[in-house]
């Protein structure tokens, strides 16, 4: 069956089959994409890993300097401004607390309360080292989801990454052959000529 010039026939491995039309840039290009699929998935599996094991360690650092502490509420929460973005997602509201800190002081802030809480009511906020409110550490599902998520994202990205420039590569590859047919045709194309019009 005859194929269009610059086509490759629909042979499985026929790149590395005995064949005088086949070019040492086909063969190139054949192994490039083993390589290109082996490293997007061997570096993107190692890359997510990676990255899951941070956040994961990240998370743990986190818990492991913050610690709850109990506060009262200054305020309604009815009366305070709705947190925009809530870390847990339970829906919480930003109000004024009191708390007391490791060295006996007093202090006061903002943080994220029950929404239906009233003013002198008892509510556990999240201090860090120095005494300083912080968000409460994800936990169980959510600390999962953050480390799962990131994992994903990385490896995601690497395995594009890999993908895009093994593409790059077949692209120059391809654009290099066409410029070696050119050359080949403006050496036989006189005798060509010569023998049609002959």
């Amino acid at each position: 069956m005859a194929t269009t010039h610059g086509a490759s026939p629909k042979v499985p491995w026929w790149r590395w089959r005995s064949n005088p039309l086949c070019r040492r840039s086909d063969v190139a290009e054949a192994w490039l994409l083993i390589a290109t699929a082996v490293l997007a998935l061997v570096l993107s599996g190692f890359a997510g890993i990676a990255a899951a094991g941070a956040v994961g360690a990240s998370l743990d650092d986190r818990r492991e300097h913050t610690r709850p502490v109990p506060a009262v509420l200054v305020e309604n929460a009815r009366d305070a401004a709705p947190a925009p973005v809530s870390e847990s997602g339970d829906g919480g509201i930003w109000a004024e607390v009191r708390w007391t800190a490791p060295d006996g002081t007093r202090h006061t802030g903002r943080a994220e309360v029950p929404a239906d809480g009233k003013k002198g009511d008892e509510v556990t906020v999240f201090n860090d080292g120095k005494g300083r409110l912080v968000s409460a550490p994800p936990e169980g599902a959510e600390a999962g989801f953050q480390i799962t998520m990131a994992g994903l994202t990385v490896a995601l990205v690497t395995g594009g990454m890999v993908l895009l420039g093994g593409w790059v590569a077949r692209v120059r590859l391809r654009l290099r052959r066409l410029d070696l047919w050119e050359a080949e045709w403006r050496q036989v194309e006189p005798a060509w000529r010569k023998r049609m019009t002959g």
